[in-house]
């Protein structure tokens, strides 16, 4: 039926209707669509005679004989024109094919189909508007159907994409686009079909057929629908806006420059250090100029050799490439996504017949010919070529040129993808390095003055991180900034056996070089006196030793500032550092020595003339810890005592120098305090606790060293130690390996359970042979395992060779070799012989050579 055709029919465009006449010459039916075309209803017009009703009354008579001649049989063709009721004049024009009909009683009657003559009109001005649109528009028109192909294409969108505008019907983006782009404009297509909202300036990069230089469109994208708004595709206006996108490069590329040399000035040469100043200029370069690049320096100017820069370059001469160069930094924009950057930079050196990228830190040799070498030699800009196979494509090798000398090499890359450098990259290129270049001669001459003083200055420093059993640990160390001289300040972490820690700050009196000596003997010499695990105080007294034979002391300042009767007074700066004294004579020190044992969390303090240690416990003020003074070490004739002290978890204790908290602008009781009131927050993390006082004290630590060693306090857990107490009867030694292999299959240490059980039978079983009173077994897990046997005697167990007759005497040879460590150790109470083993890392244990077994007997 017509009035039930589907939405977007060819008769919603036409305007098509229908009505039939009965055998008396008057409408009898009358259809939707004729409502809707003549604005009449069926009750309007059913049953009245059709002439009268539409059509104008000087046509009625001819109209009238029609009428008849159709109920006669005949067909009718025509065009007429018809009115709308209520309003005047004629209405339109109407195309009427008239059939004759029979009713069911055998009567003649008639259908009449009525089409709209306005609509045919209107569709042929349409199709002569887009057919002009298409055809004549300068820009590329295409039309794409429902599902994303090619409708319809103009003769500009073939003559860019090749062929005629036909052949172009039913492709996809995917011919026309790289597979980034076309799935951008897919997504694109299918955004704007969907919701109908247009795209405007959608820009587009691509290639057409037959050429290589990359082209730029800007396109807008609408959605077209049907008469009856129903959507059937998406209309697509391209532009090609390349000389626009040429032309905007240019002018950003201009400006960039210039930036980016502003930045450079304020950026680079920030520091007189060599390697800060070349990573400064790539921070600079990547990724603002380029992808990646790197800095090569020459070596002689990175150890400081005497002789001149220019002949760092002379080796070239010779024709056997460059002279040795070291590349100092490094940098990447791609890194992360493309593990092994550097491998696709040009300009590498040779390693066996192949070329290869010098490594960060590497010393290397550029070939005589390479692009990189002639760079060198001449101080021009050269391009290296890039590697096909990898994905830089460009690179510029320029000299770092200073005061005319070359003093390195720095490199530029870009990948695919990015713009190939120009002639304004070359000069904007040579002038970054330029810049660089003098900073890098200038810390070049800072560094030959201050190398001596700084290698001094770091070898005061423990080596590595310090690391121990139940304490978290951070320290600072600054030197002062004198030029010429070294201060004695040190500190140290010392590893005791039974997981405790001996923490030492200590401070030698004077500056220079031998003060810096006498500091580095005393350190050596404490570190030795912790080996023999001796008691702080007893420590203490040996360094003193030590200290009084570094020279002869001269002139009573030494005990300025001390009570005659040996009282407790802090010594004042002028007693400890007279740096007008005689620098010969000048080998008084101040040293706190401290041993922490993380299984009772007490912590014993000797001090030798030194500032009191401070100790921040959890909620709770920092307080300055009643630790008597004692005497300077190298003075003599005083005791030093001890003080232990039991530390809470999470306890914070800090050693120091007197050049955190003394200065020339305030008295030494002012930086106490300010020192305390700094470590307000003993819980936050430990780096940042030191941060915070050092940015906090006004330390002024340019006129003296500071050390700073801060130490947080976590005990070892309950269940990482095992304690027992064992009668003094042999089947003690039965229980002992009982216990102990108990102990290590709850901890998960089944690999050490034999070793264990052997070794702690050979102590117990000594310590009931040998021994006094009633033994301890402790273990200790950790970072490694211990084992400590405590017995009340006094004789120190001694390794020695059994005789090949002796059954026995072979227990500390078999301790020594299956142990990592062993020893013994005086207690209040008798003594303790302990052994170390390292925790299991999955590998099997090594078994003992048959030299090791062999050299028991």
């Amino acid at each position: 039926m017509w009035q039930s055709s589907p939405p977007g029919s060819i008769y919603d465009y036409i305007r098509v209707a229908s009505f039939s006449i009965g055998p008396d010459g008057l409408i009898e039916q009358w259809s939707r669509r004729a409502a809707g075309l003549f604005g009449m209803a069926s009750d309007e017009v059913v049953g009245k005679d059709p002439v009268e009703a539409f059509m104008p009354a000087e046509l009625r008579p001819d109209a009238h004989r029609r009428v008849a001649e159709i109920l006669d049989g005949k067909e009718w063709t025509g065009v007429v024109p018809f009115r709308i009721p209520g309003e005047n004049g004629v209405g339109g024009l109407a195309e009427i094919y008239v059939m004759p009909s029979e009713t069911g009683a055998g009567e003649r009657a008639a259908l009449c189909i009525v089409v709209d003559v306005r609509a045919l009109r209107r569709i042929e001005t349409d199709l002569a508007a887009s057919q002009a649109i298409f055809g004549q528009s300068p820009f590329g028109f295409v039309l794409f159907g429902t599902d994303f192909t090619v409708v319809r294409a103009n003769k500009r969108f073939a003559t860019v994409f090749g062929g005629e505008a036909d052949d172009h019907r039913g492709r996809t983006v995917d011919d026309y686009l790289t597979r980034p782009e076309a799935e951008r404009l897919s997504s694109t297509l299918k955004r704007v079909l969907e919701t109908g909202d247009a795209v405007t300036d959608l820009q587009l990069v691509g290639t057409p057929p037959g050429t290589t230089g990359r082209r730029h469109w800007s396109m807008n994208l609408y959605r077209v629908h049907s008469g009856a708004g129903r959507p059937v595709g998406i209309a697509g206006l391209a532009t090609d806006v390349t000389q626009r996108h040429i032309a905007a490069r240019e002018a950003a590329s201009a400006r960039r420059n210039l930036a980016l040399l502003n930045e450079a000035s304020a950026r680079i040469g920030n520091s007189l250090d060599l390697e800060t100043t070349a990573r400064e200029l790539l921070d600079v370069a990547v990724p603002v100029f380029c992808d990646l690049a790197s800095v090569d320096l020459y070596q002689g100017l990175l150890t400081g050799e005497e002789a001149s820069p220019a002949s760092w370059g002379r080796h070239q001469e010779s024709g056997t490439g460059s002279a040795e160069l070291r590349r100092v930094a490094q940098a990447s924009a791609v890194s992360d996504a493309l593990p092994g950057t550097f491998s696709g930079v040009g300009g590498g050196v040779e390693a066996a017949g192949d070329t290869v990228p010098p490594a960060l830190g590497s010393v290397h040799r550029y070939p005589f010919h390479s692009p990189c070498a002639v760079a060198l030699r001449t101080g021009r800009v050269e391009a290296v070529p890039g590697d096909e196979r990898g994905f830089v494509h460009s690179t510029l090798a320029v000299p770092m040129v200073a005061h005319d000398v070359v003093v390195g090499l720095v490199q530029f890359s870009r990948t695919k993808g990015s713009e190939p450098f120009g002639e304004r990259d070359r000069a904007l290129a040579t002038e970054l390095a330029a810049r660089a270049a003098v900073c890098i001669d200038n810390a070049r001459l800072y560094r030959r003055e201050h190398e001596r003083a700084l290698i001094l200055q770091r070898s005061l420093l423990p080596p590595g991180d310090p690391e121990a059993a139940g304490l978290d640990i951070a320290c600072r160390y600054l030197p002062g900034n004198t030029a010429t001289e070294v201060g004695g300040d040190w500190f140290d972490v010392i590893e005791l056996p039974g997981h405790r820690t001996a923490l030492v700050v200590g401070d030698v009196m004077g500056r220079g070089l031998r003060a810096a000596v006498a500091m580095g003997e005393l350190r050596t010499a404490v570190r030795t006196l912790a080996l023999l695990d001796l008691e702080p105080a007893e420590v203490l007294s040996a360094l003193d030793e030590v200290a009084r034979g570094l020279g002869t002391p001269g002139g009573g300042e030494r005990s300025e500032g001390f009570g005659a009767g040996g009282g407790a007074q802090w010594p004042s700066r002028a007693a400890h550092k007279s740096r007008e004294a005689d620098l010969s004579e000048v080998y008084l020190a101040t040293c706190v020595y401290a041993v922490y044992d993380p299984v009772t969390r007490r912590c014993t303090f000797a001090n030798a003339g030194h500032l009191p240690p401070v100790v921040a416990e959890p909620g709770e003020p920092a307080l300055l810890l009643d630790v008597p003074p004692g005497m300077p070490l190298g003075v003599g004739g005083e005791p030093f005592e001890e003080v232990e002290v039991e530390l809470k978890e999470g306890a914070l204790l800090a050693l120091y120098t007197d050049g955190l908290v003394e200065s020339r602008d305030h008295p030494l009781d002012e930086g106490l305090d300010a020192f305390r009131h700094a470590l307000a927050e003993p819980s936050q993390p430990l780096e940042d606790v030191c941060d915070h006082v050092l940015t906090t004290l006004d330390t002024r630590h340019g006129e003296d060293d500071i050390a700073l060693l801060m130490a947080r306090i976590q005990g070892l857990a309950p269940d990482a130690v095992g304690d027992w107490r064992l009668p003094r009867e042999l089947r003690s030694v039965a229980r002992a390996r009982e216990l102990a292999r108990t102990q290590l299959v709850s901890w998960g240490l089944d690999d050490l359970v034999d070793t264990t059980e052997l070794l702690v039978s050979e102590l117990v079983t000594n310590a009931l042979r040998y021994g006094e009173g009633e033994i301890r077994l402790r273990l200790l897990r950790d970072r490694t395992l211990v084992c400590e046997v405590w017995d009340s005697g006094l004789v120190q167990p001694r390794r020695r060779r059994a005789r090949d007759t002796d059954e026995g005497g072979r227990g500390l040879q078999l301790v020594g070799l299956l142990s990592a460590a062993w020893g013994s150790r005086r207690t209040p109470r008798g003594k303790t012989v302990w052994f170390e083993l390292a925790l299991p890392d999955g590998e099997p244990a090594a078994e003992l050579s048959v030299e090791q077994l062999l050299s028991m007997y």
